[in-house]
């Protein structure tokens, strides 16, 4: 997740067993999974947890493959629903030092092998680093490692310091979008594309081999602009976008209209999409996260989970948590916001 990117039009923006009273199980669904709590109540708001992927870890130190799969084990037993890994490249701010990223698809696979029940997605794998085909292949992959648990997360990505840096495209970004969805989407769905562009091709491209679930890998895109919303309505089962001001509702609300709008103009009802929104939360008395990603949800575990019922109040059905800071100590605060929403 960029920054700052209020001027981009997608994100890119990602065992123990688990506590014996939480009694977990896992419904798939087309939009995920449901969290299934004891007695078969569900909680209707997901949680996910954003894994932290590149420099620096709070103090300047490279978040290590040992940490990341801490973390992820951990947020597994707690119960939290998604683990998410970023697709970055290289940050060079012009006022700031340059900080880089761990590979997003394979850190996904180790977080995959390294987990057992928790879902696992890319928040958000960008169309602009790769060619389409072999990212439905490196989908497929995923899926298959991680014995259906991966969650397809998908934006236009940005062009920039980053792109220029690593001889990537710079122009052309939603244009190169659409195009790839032309390939990407029939490939996951269909198992076939066949497809001519100006930008991607895919020439009778047959997707083969498919995992555990062909056909029905949830796919989320990272939408904000009016274009991107469309593509989102058209071919998303989950919609996402991430905090550029507030992590609160006030913020959000005015979006989720803008994806309700953009579905009824497809002919598509809005309640057929799932709604995910990225925000920073700061469960303990360490703060600053405000200076990079906006005002935070802080505060006691009560006020945090008051303030994630208000996006499911609201709407939302899943949200992603980047937890300030990303360390073991911030996620074990986390532990007692999930066990009140289970609550509810």
């Amino acid at each position: 997740m960029p920054l700052r990117a209020a001027d981009f039009e997608s994100a890119a923006y990602a065992i123990p067993p688990l506590r014996a009273e939480c009694k977990c199980r896992r419904r798939v669904a087309r939009l995920g999974v449901t969290h299934m709590l004891a007695g078969g109540s569900m909680r209707t708001l997901e949680i996910g947890l954003v894994l932290p992927m590149g420099e620096p870890f709070v103090d300047g130190a490279t978040p290590r493959w040992v940490e990341i799969r801490e973390l992820a084990q951990r947020a597994e037993e707690i119960g939290f629903d998604t683990v998410w890994t970023a697709d970055e490249l290289l940050w060079r701010p012009p006022d700031g030092k340059t900080q880089g990223w761990w590979e997003c698809v394979a850190m996904t696979g180790a977080v995959a092998a390294a987990t057992s029940r928790v879902k696992v997605g890319t928040w958000i794998l960008s169309a602009l680093h790769r060619n389409p085909g072999i990212t439905a292949k490196a989908v497929e992959t995923l899926d298959e490692i991680s014995g259906g648990r991966f969650v397809f997360g998908l934006g236009s990505g940005h062009a920039g310091h980053q792109a220029h840096a690593f001889g990537l495209p710079e122009d052309h970004v939603f244009g190169r979008f659409a195009e790839a969805v032309e390939i990407i989407v029939p490939l996951l769905r269909q198992g076939r594309a066949d497809f001519e562009g100006a930008f991607h091709a895919a020439r009778d491209l047959e997707h083969r081999p498919v995992g555990p679930r062909p056909g029905r890998i949830p796919i989320m895109i990272g939408a904000k602009g009016p274009k991107m919303l469309r593509l989102a309505a058209l071919h998303a089962d989950i919609w996402s976008w991430y905090v550029e001001e507030r992590s609160d509702f006030e913020e959000f609300g005015p979006r989720l209209a803008a994806l309700e709008a953009a579905c009824l103009e497809v002919g598509r009802d809005p309640a057929t999409i799932g709604k995910s929104a990225g925000i920073v939360v700061e469960p303990t008395s360490v703060t600053g996260s405000a200076e990079v990603f906006g005002a935070p949800l802080r505060g006691s575990a009560e006020e945090i989970a008051a303030g994630l019922r208000a996006f499911r109040a609201g709407g939302f059905t899943l949200v992603e948590v980047l937890v300030w800071p990303p360390t073991l100590a911030a996620l074990e605060a986390m532990a007692p916001v999930v066990e009140l929403l289970d609550a509810d």
